[in-house]
Formats: C-alpha cells, structure tokens, sequence
C-alpha cells in the first residue's frame, strides 16, 4: 500500500499541519482480474468522527481479490474540528484524482467507483449527488476531471439529517446548533435528480444505531428521479457489520457491479 496527500501543498480549509489535518489517499494495487479496467474509492465510516479500519482497508482488501484498483479516502474529521464542506471536498478530490491518474494505472475512467459505510455512507451519498463539474480551464490537471462517480454502494449510510438521522454524524459533519436550511441541504435524499449513478443500497431491519429508513430513503428518491437502483435490506444483524456475519451482500454486490461494468 502506498499513501499520498490529496493536495500537494495545504489542503483547503486546513487548520494546521499535523496528520489529522493531511487528508491522504491509500493506494491498493489489484490482485484478481475480473474488475482490472476498473477503480473504487472507499469512504470508511465513523460517524464522521474516527475512520473505521474494517471499512477502509478491510474494504480494499475484498476489492483487491475482484481486480479493482482501491483508493482509501482517509478525509478529515469532526472530532479534529472539520465541518461541512471539508468532508465533501476531500471525498471530491479523491475522485477527482483517482480519474486522473486512469490512464497512468490502466482503468477506465468512465469505471469508477465509490462505496461508503455508515457515515461514509453519507459523504459517498454527497458525493452522488453534490459532484463537481469538471473543469477544462483548471490550472490544477485535476480540477480538469468531473467528481462524479460512475456507480455507487452504499452500506448501511447515513442518509438524511431530519427524522431517522444519527445524531452523532449529524453533529460531528455540521455541529451541534446547525440550522434547518444546513440540515436540508445535506439530507443526501433531497438531492438526488435524474443525473444521479445508479447505485446498491443495503442494510439491516436490526440496525440500531442508522435507522434502516436511511436506506429507504434514498432508494425511494432515486425511485422518483427515474435512477436505477438495487436496495437489499436483510433481516439480521446491527449496524457496522462490514463483512462479519455472514451478510450476503457481498455476493450481491459483485453480481450488481459484473452487470453494470462487465456486460
């Protein structure tokens, strides 16, 4: 693995210099073949306020095996005194670098991916549907590329910041007395248009923690926006599962992804 600052100077909105400050990308060269034309990016869950290890480079390790190249976005975080829009412009920078660098590692720009857990969830949500254009007069070559994600998986997420939200995300992303119009804004659910990727939902009826209509949620807007989706919600289980338990998702996951970037 090999990790490198998203910015090569100060990262926007920074706050001093230490590593919590250095957003970095964690780099997974592939090890299978089925998915070798093809990147993911990885969001790790936390409630935005630590990065969970089995959802970042756990995560890897699973795409690795499917022939992915793995990017792991190590973003800041709330509990170092980021706030919205620090999370989205690290995330959105990752894939903006990650469609960079297409030709040099050999993928197809147009066969990124991004997945996110729990929080993570939320931000790849963001990142769906709050992407940047790309912009072909930036003095940044990367700036030159769009940040939006060809496909995306969502596990367990953090969807809206209303009714059923997780009080912790919500108040690490954007403080404790953020107002109505902020909590709107980044309810992921209330931004999905036609233009959104299609995307695999999952979640469990057990979770404790990210109420399942999360899931419901935006699987319901992209329902009304006319957007492709597949939504498993499983019985068992409580939040954060990852890969434990015996949770089918992974064989379903693989399945959605070899229709939509192998056919």
């Amino acid at each position: 693995m090999k990790s490198i600052p998203l910015w090569d100077g100060p990262a926007p909105y920074a706050k001093g210099s230490s590593p919590a400050d250095i957003p970095t990308l964690d780099i997974y060269e592939p090890f299978g073949n089925t998915f070798r034309d093809c990147a993911v990016v990885i969001l790790p869950g936390g409630g935005y306020g630590f990065l969970s290890g089995q959802e970042g480079e756990g995560f890897a390790g699973l795409f690795q095996l499917w022939g992915f190249h793995a990017f792991v976005c190590n973003y800041r975080l709330g509990s170092d005194g980021y706030r919205h829009p620090t999370m989205l412009t690290d995330a959105s920078r990752a894939v903006r670098i990650v469609r960079s660098q297409a030709a040099e590692r050999g993928y197809d720009p147009k066969k990124i991916v991004i997945i996110g857990s729990s929080a993570g969830g939320h931000l790849a949500a963001t990142v769906l549907t709050q992407w940047i254009e790309a912009d072909a007069n930036a003095s940044d070559p990367i700036d030159r590329e769009s940040s939006r994600p060809d496909l995306g998986i969502l596990c367990y997420p953090v969807i809206t910041m209303g009714d059923f939200t997780h009080k912790g995300s919500q108040e690490n992303l954007l403080g404790v007395d953020a107002e109505q119009d902020m909590l709107e804004a980044m309810s992921a659910e209330k931004n999905v248009t036609a233009q959104t990727p299609q995307t695999f939902i999952w979640h469990t009826y057990e979770d404790g923690a990210v109420p399942v209509e999360n899931a419901v949620h935006f699987a319901s807007a992209l329902r009304k926006a006319g957007v492709p989706f597949e939504l498993h919600i499983y019985q068992d289980g409580g939040h954060g599962l990852g890969m434990k338990d015996g949770i089918p998702w992974v064989n379903d996951c693989f399945n959605w992804l070899q229709k939509r970037l192998k056919s």
